[in-house]
């Protein structure tokens, strides 16, 4: 039942995506055609524009801080929605598969998958607030806001990495090496207490 539901939201999803996608990438070729303003093509232009521009305008201010032309934005955005959509679909999946896990160890009562379940989720909870302060990095936040609150909770292991990860050029690592340690210690607990 819950693999069925988990592959009807996954459809949707990658639906969704494929059609912003597309979308993004008629943008595009509205940006380097110029169609005529007056014109159905140049109506439709002008609508998908103001369509889109909410989220195409963050990738046009990066591009334009590094001196890039900013028509290009549209593949920016076109990229970080792919990887959101992953890590996201991911984020569900897991919901699932965490779910499934702690129902199986109720109705079996098995305390150790129940216990190995909970330490699963619980480092996934802290998997997402990672990945939500990596995205949330390229936008100003006040301490007080839930942004603030994952700033605080993911402080201690990622702070102490930046200091022994040194960047690379201007690219901050230490976040996805402290969320491939968190990956594989979730394998680890699985292995401990489930199998």
């Amino acid at each position: 039942m819950l693999s069925q539901i988990y592959s009807i939201i996954s459809w949707i999803f990658i639906l969704v995506t494929t059609l912003f996608v597309a979308l993004l990438i008629l943008r595009l070729i509205f940006n380097y055609s110029d169609p005529n303003p007056f014109g159905t093509i140049g109506r439709f232009s002008f609508e998908l524009k103001k369509l889109t521009d909410r989220f195409v305008y963050p990738a046009a201010r990066l591009l334009a801080s590094f001196r890039v032309d900013t028509r290009l934005a549209p593949l920016v955005t076109i990229f970080i929605s792919i990887v959101l959509a992953f890590f996201l679909l991911q984020i569900i999946g897991n919901t699932f598969f965490i779910i499934n896990g702690l129902t199986a160890g109720f109705a079996n009562g098995n305390a150790n998958w129940i216990i190995g379940f909970v330490l699963y989720a619980l480092i996934s909870v802290y998997i997402l607030f990672i990945f939500i302060r990596f995205i949330s990095s390229w936008f100003v936040f006040t301490r007080n806001t839930f942004l603030g609150f994952v700033s605080r909770i993911t402080d201690p292991i990622l702070i102490p990495a930046r200091r022994l990860i040194p960047t690379i050029g201007m690219f901050d690592i230490s976040a996805m090496i402290v969320l491939l340690l968190l990956g594989f210690l979730q394998t680890i607990v699985l292995r401990i207490f489930v199998n």
